[in-house]
C-alpha cells in the first residue's frame, strides 16, 4: 500500500484491510508517520511524538479489535496516556509528572486496535475555537495555511483533512469537535452528556458540559468511534445505557422522515456571513428533496445570557487548572497571559453568581427540549463566517496590556468584584463568540450535536453546518448524517494542496 491508497481509505476500511491480511499494521504507521513529517512544518497538528509508544505497542500486537492496526492521534487535553505528559497546550505543564493510567477514553481506543502514535495540538487549556498556543505554535488548515484549522481539537482536525489519519480523537466543551470538523471538510458529533466517560481523570469536565469524540472523513468511522467508546465507567456521574442496537447499525438503519427545525440567526445577535447563511439554505434544499418537513423555527432561549453561562464555564475551571497545576509544582507565571487573567477574573466570582448561571443551565435545556417536543432536529449555521485567519477575534494587544497591568495591580480583581467589569466581561463574551456562537447550547444542555461537511465556498473552502437532536438521540443523528453523506457525498473532497 502506497500513500494515495491509504488516503482513499477510512479507518474502516483500513481495519478490513488488516484483518484480511492485505496490509501490516507496521507498513500503515510508517505511512502515517511519513505523512506527518511531510506536512508537520506547514501545519503544526501534532505537538508531542509517541512514536516509540506505537512501535512499542505493535511489538506486543494489536489484537483483534474493530479497527485493530489503523494509526490513531489523541489530543492533548483530557486525554491521558499513562506514562507520557499531557501538556494542556500549556508551558506550565512540561514539568509536570505525567499520568500514570490511561484515560478511560484512551483505553478504549487502545482496546479497540488503534495505534496511538501521537498527540495533536491544542490552545492552552483548550480554551479557545482556535489552536494558537505559545508554547507549540499554531496549527494551520490544510484547506488555506493563513486560516484556523479551529478549535479546540484543530490539530485532531488538521491532521486528519491533511491525510496523517483517518480519525483522531478530540473532545468539545463549546464546539470544540464540531467547529474544527466545520473548518476542516469534516464529520464531528459531540454526544450526548453521560454517552462516554471522562474518567478517571475527572468526573465530569466543564461541569457536564464537555464530551469525548473524534473527528473523522465518514459517517462510519463516527458511529464505529461511539460504539468502541460508548458505555459507563465505574463513579462516572451521569451514564447513559449503552444501546441495544449498535450506533453503527443505527446509521445504517433507513431514516424516517422528520420534522426539523432551522436557523441561521446568530443567537447572540452578531453578524453572520452570507456563506454560513447560504450553507443552511442549500441544506434545507436538500432535505426538503429528500422528504423531510423543514421549517424555520428556533428555541426561546436568550443567547446573551447563554453566553455569559457559558463564560462562567472558564471562571470556574481556569483559577482551579492554575491551583491544580501548581501545587503539582508548575508556576501560574508560565501560563498564557489572557489564561492568567481569565484565572483572576475567575477567582474575583462570587460563588453566588457562578451557581445562578449554572442553574440557568436547566432553563436552556427545557427551552430546547420544548423545540424538540416539536420538531426531531435543529438545524444552525456551525459557524458564524468561513474559516478565519490567524489572529482574528484575538484580543487587541493593548486591551490585554491594559487588563494585565490592572491584574498585576490587583485592581482586576477588585473592579470585577464591584461589578465594574461586567459590561467589558459581557463584550468579551460576544466578541469571543462571534464566529462560533451556534454551538455552546449543545454543551450546557447536554444535547448531542454534529457538524456535517455540506457546503463549500466559492473559493474552495469548508463550511460545516450543525443539526442538534434531543438528549440521548445520537443514534438519530447518525442516521440522518448517513442519509445526508450518501446524498451529497463528501469523503472524496480534500484539500488541493494536501490531497
Amino acid at each position: 500500500m502506497e500513500f494515495n491508497d491509504y488516503r482513499r481509505l477510512d479507518a474502516t476500511a483500513l481495519a478490513a484491510e488488516v484483518a484480511a491480511g492485505r496490509i501490516r499494521p507496521e507498513r500503515l504507521l510508517d505511512l502515517a508517520l511519513a505523512r506527518l513529517a511531510a506536512v508537520q512544518p506547514p501545519l503544526r497538528p501534532v505537538c508531542r511524538s509517541m512514536e516509540a509508544e506505537a512501535r512499542a505497542q505493535l511489538a506486543r500486537g494489536v489484537g483483534g479489535g474493530p479497527l485493530a492496526g489503523v494509526p490513531c492521534l489523541i489530543k492533548d487535553v483530557s486525554q491521558d496516556y499513562a506514562g507520557v505528559p499531557t501538556s494542556g497546550g500549556s508551558r506550565a505543564y512540561a514539568g509536570l509528572p505525567p499520568p500514570r493510567e490511561h484515560a478511560h477514553v484512551v483505553r478504549r481506543l487502545l482496546d479497540a486496535g488503534l495505534v496511538i502514535f501521537g498527540k495533536t495540538n491544542a490552545p492552552e487549556l483548550g480554551l479557545k475555537g482556535v489552536s494558537d498556543p505559545q508554547a507549540f505554535g499554531s496549527s494551520s488548515n490544510p484547506w488555506d495555511v493563513r486560516r484556523t484549522p479551529g478549535g479546540s481539537s484543530g490539530g485532531a482536525a488538521a491532521a486528519v483533512a491533511a491525510g496523517i489519519v483517518p480519525m483522531a480523537a478530540a473532545n468539545d466543551g463549546g464546539g470544540s469537535i464540531r467547529i474544527p470538523a466545520a473548518c476542516c471538510g469534516l464529520v464531528g458529533l459531540k454526544p450526548s452528556r453521560g454517552r462516554i466517560s471522562a474518567g478517571p481523570g475527572a468526573g465530569e469536565v466543564w461541569f457536564g458540559a464537555c464530551s469525548e469524540g473524534v473527528v473523522s472523513r465518514s459517517v462510519r468511522d463516527t458511529a464505529l468511534a461511539l460504539d468502541i467508546l460508548a458505555g459507563p465507567e465505574p463513579g462516572d456521574p451521569v451514564a447513559l445505557p449503552v444501546p441495544a442496537t449498535p450506533f453503527v447499525a443505527q446509521m445504517q438503519t433507513p431514516l424516517r422522515r422528520l420534522r426539523i427545525a432551522w436557523c441561521a440567526d446568530s443567537p447572540i445577535g452578531t453578524p453572520v456571513h452570507d456563506e454560513a447563511r447560504l450553507a443552511v439554505e442549500r441544506s434545507v434544499a436538500l432535505l426538503r428533496r429528500l422528504g423531510h418537513v423543514v421549517e424555520p423555527a428556533r428555541p426561546d432561549v436568550d443567547g446573551r445570557a447563554l453566553a455569559n453561562s457559558y463564560l462562567h464555564i472558564y471562571f470556574g475551571q481556569v483559577p482551579a487548572a492554575l491551583r491544580q497545576a501548581v501545587a503539582l509544582g508548575g508556576r501560574e507565571a508560565d501560563f498564557e497571559p489572557l489564561t492568567r487573567l481569565i484565572a483572576t477574573l475567575g477567582r474575583a466570582t462570587s460563588a453566588e453568581r457562578l451557581s445562578l448561571e449554572l442553574l440557568r443551565w436547566n432553563d436552556y435545556a427545557r427551552s430546547l427540549a420544548a423545540l424538540h417536543s416539536r420538531y426531531d432536529v435543529y438545524l444552525t449555521p456551525t459557524l458564524a463566517s468561513p474559516p478565519i485567519t490567524h489572529g482574528t477575534g484575538d484580543l487587541p494587544p493593548w486591551q490585554i496590556a491594559v487588563l494585565g497591568a490592572l491584574r498585576a495591580s490587583g485592581l482586576l480583581g477588585l473592579l470585577k468584584r464591584a461589578g465594574l467589569l461586567d459590561g467589558i466581561v459581557e463584550h468579551m463574551a460576544a466578541d469571543n463568540l462571534r464566529h462560533v456562537p451556534f454551538t455552546q447550547l449543545a454543551n450546557l444542555t447536554g444535547t448531542p450535536a454534529v457538524s456535517l461537511p455540506l457546503h463549500w465556498t466559492d473559493d474552495g473552502l469548508p463550511l460545516g453546518v450543525q443539526f442538534s437532536a434531543a438528549q440521548g438521540e445520537d443514534g438519530l443523528l447518525l442516521q440522518l448524517a448517513a442519509e445526508l453523506e450518501a446524498a451529497q457525498p463528501w469523503f472524496e473532497r480534500l484539500p488541493p494542496a494536501f490531497g
